[in-house]
């Protein structure tokens, strides 16, 4: 969807609050989409900060379904995020630097879901768990070790100790 913000790079003082519905049904990150499960409107405040520059703050919910890192379940996330940024008529655009930070820019049109994915993604979690506590899988067997345990071997020798074993596992005199 996109805003036409011609009236707010205009006219100064000029300050326009919307709520927006978001389109995204799914999400896609690092190769991976992850389906969208819940959202809430975008709140979006535009305002004339100076001659051809608007502030765009706002708001937004979005809920996703994805796996936990440890165990494999799936789950449900939600992401919340704020954000506040400046953007810059196509006539009164300082550098080539701006221009890329304003991806989500077309002209005097802001695309709504071009910012919300911006959005996700610097927001997006570093590591998705089903609780806090979440003990995982075995890494021998696979059994999830929050419903059991299971009979495997945990111990995991040090690899620093491997040519001391192989002395003694070779009957060599030391």
């Amino acid at each position: 969807m996109f805003v036409n913000l011609t009236d707010v790079f205009r006219d100064e003082d000029k300050t326009v609050t919307m709520q927006i519905e978001p389109e995204t049904e799914q999400v896609m990150i690092g190769g991976e989409t992850f389906p969208v499960t819940g959202k809430k409107p975008l709140h979006l405040i535009l305002s004339n900060v100076g001659k051809g520059e608007a502030r765009i703050t706002g708001s937004g919910e979005i809920t996703f379904l994805a796996r936990c890192s440890r165990c494999l379940k799936e789950v449900e996330e939600t992401l919340e995020f704020q954000f506040d940024r400046t953007v810059f008529a196509p006539d009164r655009m300082a550098s080539a630097e701006e221009s890329d930070d304003q991806g989500y820019m077309n002209g005097y049109q802001m695309d709504v879901e071009d910012l919300l994915y911006n959005e996700i993604v610097i927001n997006w979690p570093m590591k998705v768990l089903c609780r806090p506590d979440c003990r995982g899988i075995c890494r021998q067997c696979g059994q999830d070790l929050n419903t059991g345990t299971c009979d495997c071997d945990t111990f995991v020798p040090d690899p620093r100790m491997a040519v001391i074993k192989d002395i003694f596992n070779g009957n060599k005199e030391v």
